[in-house]
């Protein structure tokens, strides 16, 4: 095997080791009541437009006291709640 393939192939087998590093570390929950829409947009079944809906439903009518609150907002129902359940938080 010739040094430029051996290169390559060390290249990627350390570019393969520092991605699953990336990947296996802990991504901290979401804070639904602090949270700006850019950060709520990254959160699974909520894009742009319903992340805007949430601020708007927050600001409009308080705080969610519990990650089930989330219901009261237009377009998400119970099973886009649970998917993202691990990943939000309502307290501090």
């Amino acid at each position: 095997m010739n040094m430029t393939l051996k290169s390559l192939i060390a290249a990627l087998l350390l570019s393969l080791s520092l991605s699953c590093n990336v990947l296996a570390q802990e991504v901290a929950p979401i804070n639904i009541n602090t949270a700006d829409e850019e950060l709520l947009a990254e959160l699974p079944g909520i894009g742009p437009s319903r992340a805007a809906a949430i601020i708007e439903e927050r600001d409009s009518n308080g705080e969610f006291e519990s990650i089930d609150d989330l219901t009261r907002v237009s377009g998400i129902g119970a099973a886009t709640v649970d998917r993202m359940r691990d990943q939000v938080v309502v307290e501090d």
